[in-house]
């Protein structure tokens, strides 16, 4: 089968059979949109250089850690490629085997785009990216002690100190706890198929920063 051959009219059935064909560590992954599978960490280098260089995945869209909380392995990583020439998305997911330190191989060598979402993964949720060639924060600061969407984060934050001491010393300021604004945080599902309609939207947007949710103080 001429795996270039897939296009638009291409059912999903036959994208996720092709990909078992031709890796028989993918299995397929429960999907209300695109098509999905799971890639253990071992194999996820060589499968998306496979997407790349064989497949015409030419594009990395994005990437994010997942926490599972009670489950193990607790800690994954959630793909996104683009066919640019097909008009095809292909989900894949990953799990990273060391619930203690979590880790995954960095794709950031075979897509750059992955170099900055890698490092906003492990800073939000803790998940390293073995290989990486600048494997630190890029939201908060170095040396923050969290890591802000795990599951036992709270959704109000966590107090504390500023990371510059000159700055707190003449501020008398700290890093507030802030309530969540808006959330949760919803995905829309029903007739969302292209990936920019199915962005998380707040569940409740009557209130913001500047307009407290009824009950509570600014």
């Amino acid at each position: 089968m001429n795996l270039l051959s897939w296009g638009r009219n291409s059912t999903v059935d036959t994208i996720l059979d092709t990909l078992k064909a031709r890796f028989p560590y993918v299995a397929p992954r429960p999907s209300v949109d695109h098509p999905a599978v799971n890639v253990p960490a071992a194999n996820l280098r060589e499968f998306a250089q496979s997407l790349r260089d064989e497949l015409g995945y030419s594009m990395l869209l994005d990437l994010c850690g997942v926490d599972w909380d009670k489950e193990s392995p607790r800690f994954g990583v959630i793909y996104h490629f683009y066919h640019s020439d097909r008009k095809v998305y292909l989900r894949v997911a990953t799990l990273a085997p060391d619930d203690a330190n979590p880790e995954v191989p960095s794709l950031a060598a075979l897509y750059p785009a992955a170099d900055w979402h890698e490092r906003e993964a492990f800073d939000m949720v803790g998940v390293r990216f073995a290989g990486h060639p600048n494997m630190t924060r890029i939201l908060m600061w170095e040396g923050y002690p969290y890591h802000p969407l795990r599951k036992e984060f709270p959704l109000a934050g966590i107090e504390t100190e500023l990371p510059a001491a000159d700055v707190a010393a003449a501020t008398k300021a700290k890093v507030i706890a802030a309530p969540m604004m808006g959330g949760p945080f919803n995905a829309p599902t029903a007739d969302k198929f292209h990936m920019s309609d199915a962005e998380p939207r707040a569940a409740d947007q009557s209130w913001t920063e500047n307009k407290p949710k009824p009950g509570q103080s600014g």
